[in-house]
């Protein structure tokens, strides 16, 4: 794996967890949520351009995209969705690469990892896009440290 800091980007229906890594790609840290913009103007949607702006502030060399695939390993229409979104975002990116990883269960472990460590309620819902956002980007990261 190149060296290089990382986000990943947890895409939900209303808000848009980032994370971000350090240069060696070891650990995944929360970034920021940021609200998602559903408007159906031709411009460039804000939380891209938000997206786009992190990239870019932090020399970001990939964006790591999670793609929900079903429990049987399926894509289905979130997937779909969510590779449209990453489609748009890659012209807005460009020229980092965005890839993808199964992000199968991330909101369900974010949350679980949140309750454990006390965090509930609409405090957890503030940061769980993030948090996910972290174990979307973690799994790239680990998966990638193990490839020969």
């Amino acid at each position: 794996m190149r060296r290089g800091i990382r986000l990943g980007v947890d895409v939900g229906t209303v808000r848009v967890g980032v994370a971000v890594c350090d240069p060696d790609g070891i650990l995944a840290t929360p970034l920021v949520t940021v609200a998602r913009d559903v408007t159906e103007s031709s411009d460039v949607p804000s939380d891209m351009v938000e997206i786009a702006r992190l990239a870019t502030e932090r020399d970001a060399v990939e964006v790591v995209v999670g793609l929900p695939v079903n429990l049987a390993g399926k894509e289905g229409p979130a997937a779909a969705a969510i590779r449209q979104y990453a489609d748009k975002l890659a012209a807005v990116v460009d020229p980092v690469p965005v890839v993808f990883v199964d992000e199968r269960m991330s909101t369900v472990t974010a949350a679980r990892r949140l309750s454990e460590r006390g965090v509930r309620g609409k405090r957890q819902r503030a940061v769980v896009d993030q948090a996910a956002a972290v174990e979307i980007l973690q799994t790239w990261l680990d998966s990638q440290r193990r490839r020969p």
